[in-house]
């Protein structure tokens, strides 16, 4: 029988995958639209389906008995998960190179572990260092960092460190909310109280008009990406509140394979260098997680099927 604990990492093994399809599907969308028009319209979208998840489970009852600090809680997820680094982030992108940009954001399970080390207290395994290690060295050949010139990563760089250094900050606080708030509640309250504060940095920064002029197409891939952020959002959390953030956050570095794998079915190429870097991301998972433990996993989710 599977513990809370397998069930967690199940959970964070089905948001890697959506991460890695939802990168692949996102490339699409934000090349034809705004991306700060298309993560606000996406954000909100997708509060607006927690929201109807909340009344289909029947969770309003729970939603109103939230105290004062719950509200302020969700709020500063809200504002340090669900805005200022999507900001940071499309900005840096814009600024810097998309392979470099990639790079750092997938160390964000590094700063999550210190993280998680300090302010939770988490105790980190041998075995965690060592699959670590092995995501490290995976995510070099994926992203090919080995060629970088790091004296000409600028102020893009330096925007999406300080996005990935936001989210990590979020999920450990989210970690430590989630011992006596519900998953969906806040993953609600992330998407809620970040696409509100997106929506305002739309108005004041004179953005908010480019929405007059929006197309069938951008509107078909809001709601396509849209679908894939709810999913993400769902398992993430749900995950997140049964296993420590720390292993999470390794498990987490398995979408970016998946990604690589995905272009190379739809057409792409994949040198000995990405094909190294899959390999060293997938082991270095396998060994963060335990190999027993994943044994047992597999075993027992290959009889439920």
């Amino acid at each position: 029988m599977l513990t809370v604990k397998d069930k967690g990492i199940l959970l964070v093994l089905a948001t890697a995958f959506i991460s890695g399809f939802s990168i692949f599907i996102n490339k699409f969308g934000v090349s034809v639209i705004n991306p700060y028009i298309f993560t606000g319209l996406k954000n909100t979208l997708v509060a607006v389906f927690l929201f109807s998840l909340l009344l289909a489970l029947g969770k309003m009852k729970e939603l109103r008995k939230l105290e004062k600090r719950d509200w302020l809680a969700l709020s500063f997820i809200g504002l340090i998960g669900g805005c200022i680094p999507f900001l940071l982030f499309f900005k840096g992108l814009s600024l810097t190179n998309a392979t470099q940009a990639a790079f750092i954001h997938k160390e964000m399970f590094l700063f999550i572990a210190v993280f998680a080390f300090f302010l939770l207290r988490e105790r980190i395994e041998k075995k965690f260092i060592i699959g670590a290690l092995l995501l490290l060295l995976g995510n070099v050949f994926l992203n090919k960092a080995y060629s970088f010139n790091f004296d000409d990563l600028g102020i893009g760089a330096l925007f999406i460190l300080l996005a990935t250094l936001f989210w990590s900050l979020e999920s450990v606080i989210s970690k430590k909310i989630l011992e006596r708030l519900s998953s969906n509640i806040v993953a609600f309250g992330r998407m809620f109280f970040g696409s509100l504060l997106i929506m305002v940095f739309l108005v004041v920064t004179g953005q908010i008009n480019l929405l007059a002029g929006i197309t069938t197409v951008q509107i078909g891939w809001v709601l396509i990406t849209s679908v894939f952020l709810l999913g993400y959002t769902v398992t993430w959390y749900a995950g997140l509140k049964n296993i420590p953030a720390h292993l999470a956050a390794s498990i987490l570095v398995l979408g970016a394979p998946i990604t690589s794998l995905i272009s190379l079915l739809s057409g792409g190429s994949l040198k000995i260098e990405d094909l190294a870097g899959v390999i060293l991301i997938i082991l270095g998972v396998i060994v963060a997680i335990g190999m027993e433990r994943f044994l047992r996993i597999n075993n027992r989710t290959a009889l439920n099927t």
